[in-house]
C-alpha cells in the first residue's frame, strides 16, 4: 500500500482531490461529493479535534475494535457500498470548497508531522496503532472513495 506519510504520496493524494468539482459525480453509494469530503474529513477530526466526536467506551469500544480494527487498518482495499460508523455519516449539505480545503490541510498537516508521530499514537476508537496501520487507513479511505468519484 502506498505511503501517506511520503510527500510524493501525499501529493498525488491532493492532485487527485483537486481533480474534482462541485459537480463530480459518484460511481456508487449514496453522497455528494461534498459530503464524500466531509466524510474524508472526520477521520482526520478523530485525530486532531478529539472534542468533535467523543470517544467510545467499555462495550462500544470493544465491539468497534472488535468487528472494524482489521478491516480498517490492513492492506485490503475497502468494498463498494460499505457501512460506516454512525459519526463518519453526513446527511446535510456541505461546502465543496471548504471541505475540500479542510481535507488538503488535514492531509498535508499528516504528512508533515510524519509517520514516527503516529508510530505508537492511540487512534479514536481503536486503541495504539503501528505507523503502518495509520497509513493503512489514511490511505485506504482517501483511495477509496476518490476511486468512487473517478479520480
Amino acid at each position: 500500500m502506498k505511503n501517506i506519510f511520503d510527500q510524493s504520496v501525499s501529493d498525488e493524494i491532493i492532485d487527485r482531490i483537486n481533480r474534482l468539482t462541485p459537480n463530480t459525480q459518484h460511481l456508487w453509494g449514496k453522497m455528494s461529493v461534498s459530503q464524500m469530503l466531509a466524510h474524508c474529513n472526520v477521520t482526520y477530526e478523530l485525530v486532531y479535534d478529539e472534542d468533535k466526536h467523543p470517544k467510545p467506551k467499555g462495550l462500544m469500544k470493544f465491539i468497534i475494535k472488535l468487528m472494524a480494527k482489521d478491516m480498517v487498518t490492513n492492506e485490503k482495499p475497502f468494498k463498494k457500498s460499505i457501512n460506516t460508523a454512525p459519526f463518519f455519516i453526513v446527511k446535510d449539505d456541505k461546502d465543496f470548497e471548504i471541505e475540500k480545503e479542510r481535507l488538503i490541510n488535514f492531509i498535508i498537516k499528516t504528512q508533515q508531522l510524519g509517520e514516527a508521530y503516529f508510530d505508537g499514537k492511540e487512534s479514536h476508537s481503536f486503541d495504539v496503532l503501528n505507523k503502518t496501520q495509520w497509513n493503512n487507513m489514511f490511505y485506504k479511505h482517501l483511495d477509496h472513495h476518490l476511486k468512487q468519484f473517478g479520480v
